[in-house]
């Protein structure tokens, strides 16, 4: 029996770049995916660019942000012990997954975009017809993919992540190295985003499935377990 592999992607930073401000990896971005794959027996694998621990931005650790099930998980320390033991992009660079998902947080605005190990993991499985997912800030690392033909990964595309807008409510705006709505659109995405902010928006075109904000976090990872399990195009390796 084929089992589906899951690639994790998430922050190594743990500042902003002014070095007070903490930031890291969105902990409910990351436990829901977990849940449902773990849930579906798949093999998961937890990359983060430079390999061991994976900051946790304490503000998602607040209770107004913290749901039940990342609540549960945070209490556990085999789950911590995963985070802080990630494997790097490097260690997975010559492996094929059947989804690669690419977790928010702010961190993922420093040491995602500009990676060119994360860069062609995700070329390599988007040309090979597999999921390439990304939520919140974790779409900052489609940014700069260049596809075989020359043209940004993202031009045409319908897809969504954490608004400018979002930016202010979350009071980040002067914090954030740059505005990832607006760069998305520069490189030709037609980016949508939910009429009332802060609230769930999944986009799914064909294989590339972004989700806007960290209350897309559930929802996002219903689809994209949905969309593997319905996708005839796993390559049983």
């Amino acid at each position: 029996m084929y089992i589906p592999k899951i690639l994790i992607v998430v922050t190594g930073t743990p500042t902003f770049a002014n070095g007070k401000l903490a930031t890291g990896l969105w902990l409910s971005e990351f436990a829901h995916i977990y849940h449902r794959a773990k849930n579906e027996g798949y093999e998961i694998t937890v990359a983060n660019p430079r390999g061991g621990n994976t900051p946790v931005d304490p503000e998602s650790l607040k209770s107004i942000f913290l749901d039940e099930l990342s609540k549960k998980y945070w209490e556990t320390a085999d789950f911590k012990d995963m985070l802080y033991h990630a494997k790097s992009l490097d260690d997975v660079l010559s492996q094929q997954f059947d989804v690669v998902y690419l977790a928010g947080g702010h961190g993922a605005m420093y040491d995602f975009p500009d990676n060119t190990v994360l860069q062609t993991i995700i070329r390599n499985h988007y040309e090979s017809n597999r999921i390439v997912s990304a939520i919140c800030h974790g779409v900052s690392g489609l940014l700069n993919v260049e596809l075989s033909g020359g043209e940004y990964l993202v031009k045409g595309k319908e897809l969504t992540g954490f608004s400018w807008f979002e930016e202010s409510l979350a009071r980040r705006k002067e914090e954030v190295p740059f505005d990832l709505e607006a760069l998305l659109k520069e490189r030709g995405a037609y980016y949508q985003k939910a009429v009332i902010p802060m609230t769930p928006k999944v986009i799914v075109d064909n294989n590339l499935i972004t989700g806007q904000n960290p209350f897309s976090s559930k929802e996002m990872a219903e689809v994209v377990i949905r969309q593997l399990n319905e996708n005839s195009t796993i390559t049983k390796q």
